[in-house]
């Protein structure tokens, strides 16, 4: 019992001085191009978020940090189910984990002859000091990430519901299915990245240099957040099944409502910002940045800061959920 609370007070000791840091990183930022009420505005809502954040934390401590300690322990059978569960998908197929990576491609391909070619759209514009890259580029990048996003999350949320004969099981550690998913997806994520990059610099002369480790900073962005959609949504489709068709429909909007086939530079102004407000816009837009315009995701400090305090709310209440309806899973399904 000590030992417990020692180590409560040591996790919640480190949370909250990585939140004393992040505050005093905030208000001392200064944005010379920026309007000044308006960064004060920002600066005052981050803070209030980071420290909400913290109360609900400190309160449901029990809760909240039972989820990343479970994952931790049981990484090792993490791996090896994401890696079986990564063979057993396309098993029976002559083909077999081909079909992994044509699907995607075909895309690409298809966005590209239709955008690319047939509407005549051969440059796209970064907001980067009026940079131009192919537009092949510009579009594989965006898509490569949203592709990720999509698989993860859609199997993510049926992660308990595929493997339901565990879930009934008492002592599986059901909180890890849902990973299982996301890093089975991250295979066929790195292939991609690797696609990417080579056309980059093959077809197109963008040779990778030490700005595209980045690209390993944004997946991981991805990953996490992605990871606390998923706990939330795999917990409540047990329960409200047509959530998979809702999640499908918001998924289809949500790609056209992200700049990936096109430019946010084309929008109007004043919904810009609105667009911002995506967290997979950060995403899709730190990919193309890592690789083209060659700046440091914390350049753009308060669109980064603005992310982490977002997924990690998504991540608490992601956890929260799971941990609140975990013990009917078993009796509905």
């Amino acid at each position: 019992m000590q030992k417990s609370d020692k180590t409560k007070r040591l996790w919640i000791s480190i949370v909250l001085l990585v939140s004393v840091i992040a505050m005093a990183v905030i208000i001392i930022h200064h944005n010379p191009l920026a309007i000044q009420s308006e960064e004060i505005t920002k600066k005052v809502i981050a803070c209030a978020l980071i420290l909400a954040a913290n109360l609900l934390f400190i309160r449901l401590y029990d809760k909240v940090i039972i989820l990343p300690i479970e994952l931790f322990q049981n990484r090792k059978l993490i791996w090896k189910l994401s890696v079986n569960d990564f063979k057993t998908r396309y098993a029976g197929s002559y083909l077999g984990m081909v079909w992994a990576f044509v699907q995607p491609i075909v895309t690409i391909l298809m966005y590209w002859f239709v955008f690319g070619q047939f509407m005549g759209q051969n440059k796209a514009s970064l907001l980067g000091g009026g940079l131009e890259v192919p537009y092949v580029l510009y579009l594989t990048a965006g898509l490569i990430p949203w592709f990720f996003f999509t698989e993860a999350l859609s199997n993510g949320t049926t992660a308990l519901l595929e493997y339901n004969y565990l879930v009934k099981k008492v002592v599986f550690k059901i909180s890890i299915l849902p990973i299982i998913k996301i890093v089975a997806a991250s295979f066929i994520h790195g292939f991609f990245v690797l696609f990417l990059l080579i056309l980059c610099a093959v077809g197109y002369g963008y040779f990778p240099d030490i700005y595209t480790i980045q690209l390993l900073y944004y997946s991981f962005c991805l990953f996490i957040f992605v990871l606390g959609l998923s706990y939330a949504t795999c917990s409540i489709v047990i329960f409200f099944r047509d959530l998979t068709q809702i999640i499908s429909i918001v998924l289809q909007v949500g790609m056209w409502g992200t700049p990936i086939l096109w430019q946010l530079s084309q929008a109007p102004e004043a919904l810009q910002i609105i667009f911002k407000m995506n967290p997979i816009y950060y995403i899709v837009n730190g990919y193309r940045s890592a690789l083209f315009e060659k700046k440091w995701f914390y350049e753009d400090f308060y669109s980064t800061m603005y992310f982490w305090i977002v997924t990690v709310v998504i991540f608490g209440v992601g956890a929260l959920i799971f941990k609140r309806l975990k013990v009917h899973f078993a009796d509905v399904l």
